[in-house]
């Protein structure tokens, strides 16, 4: 999947694409063709950088219904060729999503398409999902043969058919369709229930990895054999010398991440600074001025795990480095720093906004440790940072770091953060919006009388609507 081209932050589509409250504030505004041409855009054209993690759906949805907008836009894009020529589900999974929430609001023409799609569909599965959360019994029924025809009635279809069955996020559709009296349907759903069942009972007397018993060079010698086949195995085989080695093993140990090959070097290091041996320190800041690329972010990252006090005074020796070392001590420093930090935690957040951008990864920490710290001086950064990135998880931290850090909070970003894409951020201005403005109120009751809006973000709206709240 190609990286989203995302607009300016000061257009309509930008805002809209990074999912901010002020995308819907703006397209309701808008002339109606623009905004709708706009939010199609975003719907066809997935912006997300993390669509695992970022939530748009729902957002849009809203806007949808806001500006009853059709949906011959998302038909096209659904039912067009290039459903058979591109399989990605990412393609489609956000228009399937927006559907749901468009049939939840009683959209029939939403029901329909998500109907139509799953019995012919490539991407059904996803369809399925929605329509399980969303559509009666009968309306499943009715999809139970076009979905089993699927799945040719061989060894390899019925292969197929049991990994469906198996893996399916919303079991709901299988259960009914293994009800159905009809052999075709029924008798072959339960079959592939069963099949499902005896290859999870098989995978798990087949266990992959180490045994008990092994050596610790034995640990060692797995994770270098992972990374000569492509996959990273550190993690896991430090898991493992937690329970095969003894004190007697720890000058091996030792020896391994001074000089030890990549795989043996990455999983000593990660089993130090967990155990928080004496000399974990020295050999993550001697890794990462010898070792390879990944021995050095292995050494990073196990030296962010460490806890101890030792760990946090190092890294205020180390904050100042213009490395990898250097970069994480600045996060450590945001996580378990004091209020004696904020000073190297601010020259950090600062220097990966200059040095990386406004999406930088490193921020996500930062920025939070601004928002625990209380970093006033922080609020313009945190205030770039929400204005620009894409990332709607990383904008609603600036937004919880700027309702910590910045006196205009309440009566600017919170407003519009109201109608964010992110439960967590609309949770966030729930609690701190100020409600002089009517449009405040109003969107403060739309989302406590809203039943797909979350329980949280229902719950901080009614921390806040109460007798004393301005009449509209």
């Amino acid at each position: 999947m190609f990286e989203p081209v995302i607009a300016p932050s000061g257009t309509l589509l930008g805002l809209l694409q990074r999912g901010r409250g002020d995308g819907t504030l703006h397209a309701l505004t808008a002339p109606r063709a623009e905004a709708l041409a706009a939010l199609d855009h975003c719907v066809l054209s997935d912006p997300r950088h993390d669509w695992q993690v970022e939530n748009r759906s729902l957002y849009y949805a809203r806007l949808y219904l806001d500006l009853h907008g059709e949906l011959d836009a998302i038909e096209a894009h659904l039912f067009g060729a290039e459903d058979v020529l591109d399989t990605d589900e990412c393609r489609t999974g956000l228009a399937l999503a927006v559907l749901g929430h468009l049939a939840s609001y009683g959209r029939q023409d939403a029901l329909a398409l998500l109907r139509r799609y799953a019995a012919s569909g490539t991407n059904w599965a996803w369809a399925l999902d929605e329509l399980a959360l969303r559509d009666d019994d009968a309306g499943l029924r009715a999809l139970a043969v076009p979905v089993l025809s699927r799945f040719p009635a061989d060894a390899e279809g019925e292969a197929d058919l049991t990994a469906a069955v198996r893996d399916a996020f919303e079991p709901r559709p299988w259960r009914l369709w293994a009800e159905d009296p009809r052999p075709g349907v029924g008798a072959r759903v339960r079959a592939a229930q069963e099949a499902g069942s005896f290859d999870r009972w098989q995978r798990q007397m087949r266990p992959q990895g180490p045994r008990p018993g092994w050596s610790v060079q034995a640990v060692f010698d797995w994770a270098q054999q992972g990374l000569e086949r492509g996959a990273v195995l550190h993690v896991p085989a430090a898991r493992c010398l937690t329970a095969v080695a003894g004190p007697e093993d720890r000058d091996e140990i030792v020896e391994a991440a001074r000089a030890g090959g990549d795989g043996a070097r990455c999983t000593a290091l990660r089993y130090l600074a967990d155990s928080n041996d004496p000399d974990a320190l020295d050999l993550v800041e001697a890794a990462v001025s010898t070792g390879s690329a990944l021995v050095v972010d292995a050494a990073v990252d196990a030296f962010e795990r460490m806890r101890s006090v030792a760990a946090v005074d190092r890294a205020r020796g180390w904050a100042r480095r213009p490395d990898a070392l250097g970069a994480a001590a600045g996060r450590v420093l945001a996580c378990r720093g004091g209020a004696q930090d904020r000073e190297l935690v601010l020259a950090a957040l600062r220097e990966a906004v200059r040095g990386e951008g406004p999406d930088a990864q490193t921020l996500w920490t930062l920025v939070d440790g601004a928002g625990r710290l209380g970093i006033a001086c922080a609020a313009p950064v945190l205030r770039h940072v929400y204005r620009e990135t894409a990332s709607s998880h990383l904008r609603g931290r600036a937004a919880r770091a700027l309702a910590a850090t910045d006196p205009s909070f309440a009566a600017g970003f919170a407003v519009e953060c109201l109608w964010d894409c992110e439960e967590s951020t609309r949770e966030i201005a729930a609690r701190h919006a100020e409600t002089g403005d009517t449009r405040v109120v109003d969107q403060l009751r739309r989302l406590a009388a809203d039943p797909a809006e979350e329980a949280e973000v229902q719950t901080a709206v009614r921390s806040r609507i109460g007798p004393d709240m301005p009449a509209v």
